[in-house]
């Protein structure tokens, strides 16, 4: 009786899904290797960033779905885990876009959590430590940042001698976004490719000068734009935005799977929208729960709201509310996370 292939067993893996991601684990790169031999087989997985509850779910749906095979009588299944952070991951410093130290990625599992403002207040509250900051809307489909920032719609960018794109200086950073580029009440019909273009553009494209940070404000969500879109990008690290409530902590998750999949370090977890309305705590418990650095908590206050629809920020509008306070002890906890090194 012969023994199962390696397509086979793949096939039959393609079937088991993650039940929070709704995917299955090999097209999440849970799959690291499969070992048969005679009458036994061995999966080796990928555990980064999943749960116990998740582990025991996947193990239980690949031991019925591969315990009925033909000439197999034994079934191991082992997932892997990396070793635990027990602070900010060591970071080299990078030059990958000429002039630029740092690039940093500002992510969320999906829309709604207050990623974009997150980004531009972090923004700013580096540009008052001394420090010359870019910040790169990524949200294509959405470019809130000139808003934000009090940039006019009818801005446009100027293009240097070399055809590159200058970028707008608003409130003490310099900015480029799709906002700047098309007219407000031009809808973007784009597709995967298009977006990963505009993207790049961006990066290689606009010139930035000389920085110490770029923030790229990221998509919301996980899907296979953003992937393309990190993979793209040389980034030192990611910060991921995240609300208070316990449901948030799959969201959470998933973006914790996306950056570990492409081997991007995770700087850490910012919890937006605290206080009575979203409760308090989720954040910091799925930092806790998936080992990495808990940066702070921005409490929830209607100024920032306003701030942004003004474009005058709160750290720059309200400097000494508790919401600033809390951007701008985010931003100390991130310098240290990417290993910035002495302030200007």
């Amino acid at each position: 009786m012969s023994a199962p292939t390696q397509e086979q067993i793949l096939g039959i893996l393609k079937t088991v899904e993650d039940p929070e991601l709704k995917r299955d684990i090999v097209s999440l790169g849970m799959v690291k290797e499969i070992v048969i031999q005679p009458q036994d087989l061995s999966v080796h997985l990928n555990g980064a960033s999943t749960p116990p509850a998740v582990i025991d779910a996947v193990k239980n749906q690949i031991e019925k779905k591969l315990s009925v095979l033909e000439g197999i009588k034994n079934v191991k299944i082992n997932f892997s885990r990396p070793a635990p952070q027990t602070g900010s991951p060591p970071l080299a410093r990078r030059q990958s876009i000429p002039g630029i130290c740092d690039v940093v990625a500002v992510a969320s599992g999906k829309g709604g959590v207050g990623k974009t403002t997150v980004a531009v207040n972090l923004a700013l509250a580096f540009a008052k430590h001394g420090y010359t900051v870019g910040l790169m809307d990524g949200d294509i489909y959405g470019p809130n940042v000139p808003l934000m920032l009090g940039v006019s719609s009818e801005t446009r960018p100027q293009v240097n001698s070399q055809e590159k794109l200058i970028p707008i200086e608003a409130q003490g950073i310099r900015m480029i976004s799709m906002g700047v580029l098309v007219p407000p009440d031009q809808p973007m019909v784009w597709r995967g490719p298009m977006l990963h273009s505009a993207v790049t553009q961006f990066l290689q494209k606009v010139d930035w000068g000389e920085l110490d940070f770029l923030l790229v404000d990221l998509p919301p969500g996980t899907g296979d734009v953003q992937l393309s879109l990190v993979q793209s990008v040389p980034l030192s690290g990611s910060v991921i935005v995240t609300t208070p409530q316990e449901v948030a902590l799959m969201d959470v998750r998933k973006g914790i799977a996306m950056f570990r999949k492409t081997e991007v370090p995770i700087l850490g977890i910012i919890e937006n929208m605290t206080g009575e309305v979203f409760g308090k705590g989720g954040g910091r418990k799925a930092a806790l729960q998936y080992k990495v650095p808990f940066l702070g908590e921005i409490p929830l206050d209607s100024r920032i709201r306003e701030g942004g629809d003004k474009g005058t920020p709160i750290v720059l509008s309200v400097p000494d509310s508790p919401a600033a306070r809390g951007f701008m002890k985010a931003a100390e906890a991130l310098e240290q996370a990417v290993g910035a090194g002495v302030k200007k």
